[in-house]
């Protein structure tokens, strides 16, 4: 059995294999005093902290985080040791960073304490000593009876025990747990005491574990000193936490699994993190900049001490060292010289980053969920995001992995024909001598032929486990009306014609209602006994002896019936490939593309007691029960005649083939993964527009494997080598250097489950592995590939194939049903189709939408935006911290490597937090450089941000070069100005506060207008944060030098900010730094046209950034080289005739 832990704070007893449980607290034996077991309380605890520990643990698990603590260990290294700035320079961004964070996670934290609240302190009713007492949920103990009324949540997981409904079922819905909207039938334990307070009971059932739609168990009943009756207890008596009753007064059962141990609780363990591009890229980006900060430091520490050892440089007459610092060793002093460097020059690495780069994800999630494109007026739901930190991954995927029953198709499926007895038949409106009945090459005998007519329309009557939903109409007197048919025979009106069944599947339904537009309608299940009504209007009782369930390893279900007359029948349906090998016909003979076959045969009554007793010993076994099970069915299920096949028609969903036929032409490979027939999967690959008229379609299925008359394994090996000299070896050179698919493939490669399982388990290792290879290089160049008859798990094992891959390709994986939520949970993203198989997928996905139709924008348009938005975010980061040191670097050389700091510590700790912060965050939430319209017109330009293209190393180094570009201009432009320090009108100097003051403000002005230049989309917004961030740091300049602070013990800003402003040198030289900083980019991108056939597709686009664009003309980089020489030159000139002449002018006004 699955075992699982439980949650810490919940103090249970040692696990072993199963639990019993005494219903009522009642000891089955009155000889032996009566010690109830421990098990854990009903409380539900889903937040992390308490106000006690919240403290330590969310320090904790913030300071895993390694940017964070490498902060920590700086401002520990400026506490200790005596560095040259502030412990608040890094003190203060770090407390920042930790204290937003704090503060979110416990906003989130004190929300999960109030929803665990709201559900602990529920009243419920609980049957005590035959008194009904109403309780807290969270008081509510394993084994307590406890009494649930019409929608009303169950408050734990109970057995049923007693209904009011009068055949001992209820029906529930499941939609908090799974999504599924739809009714699901609970039957109560079999021979029950009506009155619960007599009952004498045990229960034995596995440990808790988290599978909501496994369950094993058996009950003892205990009967005035008899034998006690033992029954099996199975999914279908289990009413899981969460659920809602519905259609039913109320229901009595027993705790049996309370509080963190519910199936409900267990399911809310987080699945594996998933990392995306982006993360992997801003690791790698920040140990190249930690190994340029560790160099930064070692040159100085070394340059420091070189220039110290030249002849009255170490100990000047100005400047005598302590007999402390004499006495000091000097490898202690270089150590402590290169931490002092280290922290000087620590900001290179930007530790807000993380929490601007949380905030970008975190609200720009929003705009998924809020994007009213996605709204679907049929459910009434909209798009969900149950992880935001893919939101740029959308923008890399490379391979789609696509379900088609429910994702392609919708589900909604119609019964179309049947063949039976090797005759085919269509349905039509007009009576006849067959009761609607057409048949297209219809048989002599018709009456033997209708005999075997009805009998597979009792197959389709009996064969399922659909239940009729009960009338809400009033006044209709004697008269049931199921699914639009009265019990007369009489047709309703077609309003009606959409009511009436609940089923798990839409395919159930449709072959009910096939067999009722014939004639046969199943009315409904009473005591265990099935009711149909035939064409004469005949009331039939069959009854329900056993149940086969449907899995998806059987693909077949099947039940035991026995008519009045004491014959017994088994039905059985499923898919023609698991109904064929178990009938006596051959296949052969039926040509007719069938969805499903039925089958029959009479049991005898031997063979049904000897299958009735392995079906009861294999129900009541705790250990092993599935295995056991499903050896029990396919004894049984062997021997059986064909009766017919039906066709039931499946309509694509809307504007599948334009979704399609975009994710294409965006590069992006699809792939086809189902457990349909190839002959299906294949139309509608087809009617996708997957495969073109033009598609070579290279088939490796059993069929192809059996034509040579070798073996299997030499076939295959041959076919894979045909197809990968056809495919890969003789294709166009550019199918090799190109990963991504283009309009000139026309291969279409399919592959059904049982030839995948010989590719990816072949008997020798090396064939295996080369197998693989060969497969993967075929499929890499096809336009498209369709794996059929695939189980789940071979889904899983595709995906992670090509995921682990060559060039590790992004994946997406989409799909609508449970059976699609292991390759879900194991592509890069997941996600959820919310149709009409449950929500399994949505609920394990990371991103859910109503229709495949909406994939289309969701990658197209938000995928792209979000992947440049965040990639611009991280490289600018990168750049205006290297921007901001870099400056600090070279000042280093002209004060003797001192470590003096060049800005002011107010500057150093509200750069990154306030000057800086604001317009790159909103730029990463609503910026467009190009129209979401235009972007899904052409889908081609998915491509321009392929494999992460804009946070390769060669746009890193564009940026780094440019942020090297910028410091360099910065200081030197300054130093330039410097030249002559007396730039007031009194004669009066600057000092070295306002070098930097002026090499902040340029850098400030300078970096904030380079995002305004990239920006392309101008919202009030953008406005508002852009200035009003400019303005602000003007306004905090004045202030913070305007003004004496008392707790300073040094006032470096003391009106230097303002003294800086009186000097027009000042102003021109800020001025003229700005514009030459900007004016090479300005220039490139206002020249640089696109070349190609891109150059028609972007007469529509706005301009794109520099980092944007990756082919340029010779001229225009000559070009670009030379203004980057411009601006030093301009200095050059300036300090060496313009001002002097600006001054002589200026003294003789």
């Amino acid at each position: 059995f699955y075992r699982r832990g439980i949650s810490p704070g919940t103090s249970c007893p040692r696990r072993v294999d199963s639990r019993t449980i005494y219903v009522g607290h009642r000891s089955s034996s009155t000889n032996e005093a009566f010690i109830p077991p421990k098990f854990c309380d009903n409380r539900i605890v889903s937040s992390k902290y308490t106000v006690w520990n919240f403290l330590p643990k969310n320090l904790f698990e913030q300071f895993r985080r390694i940017a964070n603590f490498y902060f920590l260990i700086i401002f520990l290294v400026q506490v200790i040791v005596d560095t040259p700035t502030s412990p608040v320079t890094s003190g203060l961004p770090l407390f920042f960073v930790i204290t937003v964070t704090a503060i979110k996670q416990g906003y989130e934290d004190w929300l999960r304490h109030k929803a665990d609240n709201e559900v602990n302190k529920y009243p419920v009713t609980v049957l005590e000593q035959g008194r009904r007492i109403r309780k807290e949920s969270e008081k509510i103990k394993v084994g307590d009876v406890v009494e649930v009324e019409e929608d009303v949540t169950f408050p734990c997981d109970l057995i049923l025990l007693q209904s009011s409904r009068d055949d001992d079922t209820c029906f529930v819905t499941t939609a908090s747990l799974d999504g599924e909207s739809n009714h699901k039938t609970h039957y109560t334990v079999p021979d029950t005491e009506k009155d619960l307070e007599t009952l004498n009971a045990t229960i034995e059932c596995e440990q808790p574990q988290p599978d909501l739609y496994k369950f094993v168990g058996r009950m003892h009943i205990y009967k005035n000193d008899q034998e006690p009756a033992v029954r099996s207890l199975g999914p279908e008596n289990l009413l899981l936490k969460g659920a809602t009753l519905k259609n039913t007064q109320r229901i009595c059962g027993v705790a049996i699994y309370t509080g963190m141990e519910t199936k409900m609780a267990l399911n809310y363990q987080g699945k594996s993190q998933k990392r995306s591009a982006v993360e992997k890229s801003i690791n790698a980006f920040l140990l190249v900049y930690l190994c340029i900060l560790v160099s930064k430091a070692l040159v100085c520490t070394t340059l420091k001490y070189v220039w110290q050892g030249k002849p009255g440089q170490d100990e000047p007459w100005y400047n005598e060292k302590t007999q402390r610092e004499k006495d000091t060793n000097l490898y202690l002093k270089m150590f402590t010289d290169f931490l002092s460097f280290m922290v000087l020059f620590n900001f290179i690495i930007p530790v807000s980053m993380y929490v601007t780069v949380e905030m970008q994800k975190f609200l720009g999630s929003f705009f998924i969920t809020w994007d009213k494109d996605f709204f679907d007026p049929e459910i009434k739901e909209g798009a969900l995001v149950n992880t935001s930190d893919l939101n740029e991954e959308l923008g890399q995927v490379e391979y789609v992995f696509t379900d088609k029953t429910g994702t392609l198709t919708q589900n909604n499926m119609e019964f179309i024909e049947c063949c039976i007895d090797g005759f085919q038949y269509k349905y039509r409106d007009a009576s006849s001598d067959l009761d609607g009945f057409c048949v297209t090459d219809g048989p002599l005998n018709k009456v033997q032929e209708k005999e075997k007519e009805e009998l597979f329309l009792r197959a389709l009557c009996l064969c399922h486990t659909v239940q009729v939903k009960e009338s809400s109409e009033q006044g209709q007197g004697q008269r049931d009306q199921v699914d639009g048919f009265g019990l007369d025979g009489e047709v309703l009106p077609p309003l009606r014609e959409q009511r009436g069944f609940i089923a798990s599947s839409p395919d159930e339904v449709a072959l009910v209602k096939g067999a009722m537009r014939f004639g046969f309608t199943f009315l409904g299940l009473e005591s265990k006994n099935m009711k149909i009504l035939t064409r004469n209007n005949d009331i039939e009782m069959y009854e329900l002896l056993h149940v086969l369930n449907f899995d998806p390893v059987r693909r077949r279900m099947s039940v035991i019936v026995r008519s009045k007359s004491g014959d017994t029948l088994l039905f059985c349906k499923g898919a023609d490939s698991s109904i064929f090998p178990r009938s006596h016909v051959k296949t052969d003979d039926y040509l007719l593309v069938v969805t499903l076959g039925a089958m029959c045969f009479a049991v005898q009554e031997e063979d049904y007691a000897q299958a009735d007793a392995g079906l009861m010993e294999a129900r009541l076994a705790l250990q092993d029960r599935e295995q056991k099970l499903m050896a029990v069915y396919n004894q049984v299920e062997t021997g059986m005649s064909l009766i017919g096949a039906t066709a039931v028609e499946d309509r694509l969903q809307e504007e599948a083939a334009e979704t399609m036929e975009a994710l294409q032409g965006a590069g992006i490979k699809v792939w086809v993964l189902t457990g349909d027939k190839m002959e299906t999967a294949k139309s509608t690959c087809y009617a996708c527009r997957l495969f073109q008229r033009n598609t070579e379609l290279l088939e490796l299925t059993v069929r192809t494997l059996e034509d040579g008359g070798r073996r299997r394994e030499e076939r295959l090996h041959e076919l894979l080598l045909e197809y990968h000299k056809k495919a890969v070896q003789d294709a166009p050179s550019c199918y090799h250097t190109l990963t991504w698919s283009s309009a000139n493939q026309d291969y279409g490669f399919i592959i059904d489950g049982a030839t995948l399982s010989m590719v990816l388990n072949s008997s020798s290792e090396s064939n295996s592995s080369r197998y693989k290879n060969l497969f993967l290089q075929i499929c890499q160049n096809c336009t498209s590939v369709l794996c059929c008859r695939m189980a789940p798990l071979q889904k899983a094992q595709i995906v992670k194939m090509v995921k682990n891959s060559k060039g590790s390709p992004i994946t997406l994986s989409i799909g609508d049903g449970a059976n699609d939520v292991s390759m879900i949970l194991e592509a890069h993203v997941g996600i959820g189709i919310k149709g009409k198989e449950g929500r399994q997928a949505v609920r394990n996905s990371d991103y859910a939408i109503p229709k495949l139709k909406h994939l289309k924008k969701l990658l197209l348009a938000h995928g792209h935006l979000y992947y440049v938005r965040i990639a611009h975010l991280v490289q600018y980061f990168f750049y205006k911290n290297l921007c901001f040191i870099l400056p600090q670097f070279l000042y280093q050389f002209f004060c003797g490597y001192s470590q003096q700091p060049l800005y002011d510590a107010a500057y150093l700790t509200m750069y990154n937090i306030c000057f800086t912060s604001m317009p790159i965050l909103a730029y990463s939430l609503l910026e467009q450089h190009i129209c979401i319209e235009v972007l899904l017109d052409n889908a081609a330009l998915y491509r321009d941000i392929a494999k992460n293209g804009m946070l390769r190393w060669r746009p890193f180094l564009y940026w780094t070069l440019l942020g090297v570009f910028h410091g360099l201009l910065f200081f030197f432009g300054v130093r330039f100005l410097f030249s002559n320090p007396a730039l007031q009108d009194n004669g009066q100097v600057f000092g070295n506060w306002s070098y930097g003051t002026i090499v902040f403000t340029v850098l400030v002005f300078t970096v904030t207008l380079k995002l305004a230049l990239d920006t392309r989309h101008w919202t009030w917004i953008n406005h508002f944060v852009i200035w009003g961030s400019l303005l602000f740091y003007v306004f905090f300049s004045f202030f913070w030098g305007g003004i004496i602070w008392p707790f300073l013990k040094q006032q470096r800003l003391y009106f230097v900010f303002a003294n800086m402003l009186s000097s027009v040198s000042a102003w021109l030289v800020i001025i003229l730094l700005i514009l030459l900083s900007l004016l090479p980019e300005i220039l490139l991108v206002v020249f640089h046209k696109p070349r190609g056939p891109r150059q028609v597709e972007l007469r529509h686009i706005h301009t794109f950034p520099l980092y944007f664009t990756h082919s340029f003309s010779p001229r225009f980089i000559y070009l670009f080289h030379f203004l980057t020489v411009l601006p030093l030159f301009s200095l050059w000139f300036w300090s060496s005739l313009m001002e002097p002449i600006f001054n002589i002018f200026i003294r003789g006004i």
